[in-house]
Formats: structure tokens, sequence, C-alpha cells
């Protein structure tokens, strides 16, 4: 009469492990998709961001304040174009120059943490 009972234990065991198996499948299943859609979405994204620089540096090169601005925070977090201070300094002056109040904070503040120029504390506060 034992017997009965620990086979049906010995299947209950079984059971459980294949079902705690299957469950970790999923998980990975689901991470490998999200992954992968992840990867899949970001081609769109690069593709579209290159455009929006396009854009944004035709505009700064003519003249647009807003754009240089813009252009400036690309080049100082290095978001779609190559990390440079100098060059992000070189936009925040000419959109500066033009009034744009955030890029005067901008310059104010790579002068004062001598980030793309020297510190200059005069240079920081004008």
């Amino acid at each position: 009469m034992l017997l009965p009972v620990r086979l049906e234990q010995s299947r209950h065991s079984h059971l459980t492990l294949a079902m705690n198996a299957l469950k970790n499948s999923l998980r990975t299943l689901v991470a490998v998709v999200a992954l992968l859609s992840c990867l899949v979405g970001n081609q769109g994204f690069a593709e579209k961001s290159a455009a929006d620089i396009a854009a944004i540096g035709k505009a700064a090169v003519q003249g647009d304040a807003k754009a240089q601005y813009n252009l400036g925070v690309r080049y100082a977090n290095g978001d779609g174009v190559p990390q440079d201070d100098a060059e992000a300094v070189k936009w925040f002056r000419k959109a500066a120059e033009q009034g744009h109040a955030q890029a005067q904070y901008n310059l104010g503040e790579r002068y004062y943490n001598g980030e793309g120029v020297p510190k200059d504390y005069t240079e920081a506060v004008k």
C-alpha cells in the first residue's frame, strides 16, 4: 500500500520540477524577445536621431539660436554626435550671442567648470 503513495509523491515532485523548468524557460524567452525588440527598435531610433541631428545642424548653421543651443547640448552630452566640450561651447556661444538664456547659462557654466574652455570665473558671470 505504501508503494502507490510514494509513486504518487514522486510524480508530483517530477511534475513540480517540470513546471518550474517551464516557468524559467518562459521567463528566458520573454527576456530574449524584449531584448530583440529593443535592438530592432534602436535601429529605427538611430536613423531618426541622425535625421534629427542633420536638421538641427542645418538650422544651427543658418543662425537659428534654438537649434544652436540644441546642437550644443548634443555635443555636451555626446547625444548622436561625438562628445566634444569645445564644440558644445562653440554652439552655446553662438546661441548666447543671440540672447538665448539657457545657452548663456550653459556657456557660463562651461567657463566656471573649465569644460571646453579654460576656467575663467570672470567669463562665467558675464
